[in-house]
């Protein structure tokens, strides 16, 4: 496994608890979209076994022709020993990445996309919108639904309708509306449902799409394969 140790290059408030921190590139480094990496803090290598609560699992929000790896994470007042000495790193600071890989790349398959996140999950979408923004190949149209009851809407440069480019996108701050949205959504029983946020979430966003008639291979989730059969029915996961 390689770690790579790079500095911030620079750090962004999104909104009052949500931040991204623009990291270097190491030298022959890349991503696609819908990519997510190990984050560790210093000291998380030190002595004979790693230190887990140094290390966080992120969604990088950024592709590489912007030329810095970015990290969007919420980080509330009360927060984990990882968030905390987050919080406090400076632009010039070190971290270190490794294990990159993407489970939610863009499929182009003829197929209409509907992005389903909540609150800062948005983060994983940003990297996937701007891809079909460069490259529309095969991909109808995509569709953003957004719940986030701070209405602290993250990213609305890039996540606003636009009808030339075929994207639709929608916030909204409460789960009524949100579910309603979804059983509209899921009338395209031929689409493809990426959904982001909490393992409930996701759950809850799962129950609701099998109940609307959606298959479990029409649903993409940030996680590994063998993650998948804790979320979708066992025997169709595969």
């Amino acid at each position: 496994m390689q770690i790579h140790w790079i500095k911030i290059k620079k750090i962004v408030d999104e909104t009052p608890d949500i931040k991204t921190y623009f990291l270097e590139i190491p030298e022959g480094y890349s991503w696609e979209e819908g990519a997510h990496l190990h984050l560790a803090l210093e000291g998380f290598n030190v002595g004979e076994k790693p230190n887990k609560s140094l290390v966080r699992h992120m969604s990088i929000s950024t592709l590489p022709n912007e030329n810095a790896i970015g990290i969007t994470t919420r980080i509330r007042q009360q927060c984990s020993e990882f968030k905390a000495i987050l919080r406090n790193l400076q632009v010039g600071d070190q971290v270190a990445i490794f294990k990159t890989h993407s489970n939610v790349p863009l499929r182009r398959e003829n197929k209409n996309i509907y992005l389903l996140s909540s609150g800062v999950g948005l983060a994983t979408f940003r990297p996937i919108v701007l891809k079909y923004f460069e490259q529309p190949e095969n991909v109808p149209q995509i569709h953003s639904l957004n719940i986030d009851s701070s209405k602290n809407y993250l990213f609305t440069n890039i996540f606003k309708t636009n009808h030339d480019k075929n994207f639709t996108a929608h916030f909204v701050d409460n789960r009524e509306e949100y579910y309603d949205r979804i059983k509209k959504l899921s009338t395209d029983k031929n689409g493809l449902y990426y959904v982001v946020g909490s393992d409930d979430f996701l759950k809850q966003n799962i129950q609701v799409l099998l109940e609307e008639g959606i298959k479990p291979e029409q649903i993409m989730l940030d996680k590994p394969p063998r993650r998948l059969p804790d979320f979708l029915p066992i025997e169709l996961s595969n």
